[in-house]
């Protein structure tokens, strides 16, 4: 009873874990066709916008981008002025 028990094990083992191998395999290849699909499906229901929005929005962001520089260069520079004349004041 115990023989046949390791017989079956056994054989279940070498015939067994090739067939799970192969499913397991497969079933990873099966996923990877079924992501890439779904990719594929929602790409295309993607609204790309037009040239002229894509240069206008790139106007917009480069004209807040500029000005904000400025900003900050302008509250930087009356920062350091006032360290400056709080430093002189305290005599630091």
């Amino acid at each position: 009873m115990a023989t046949q028990s390791i017989k079956a094990k056994n054989e279940e083992s070498q015939g067994g874990s090739g067939d799970a191998i192969r499913k397991n395999i497969s079933g990873k290849i099966q996923g990877t066709r079924d992501f890439l699909h779904d990719v594929n499906v929602e790409a295309q229901k993607v609204t790309w916008p037009s040239k002229e929005d894509v240069i206008s929005t790139t106007g917009v962001v480069i004209a807040t981008v500029g000005f904000f520089a400025v900003f900050l260069r302008v509250v930087d520079w009356i920062v350091e002025k006032g360290v400056t004349q709080l430093f002189k004041a305290f005599g630091v």
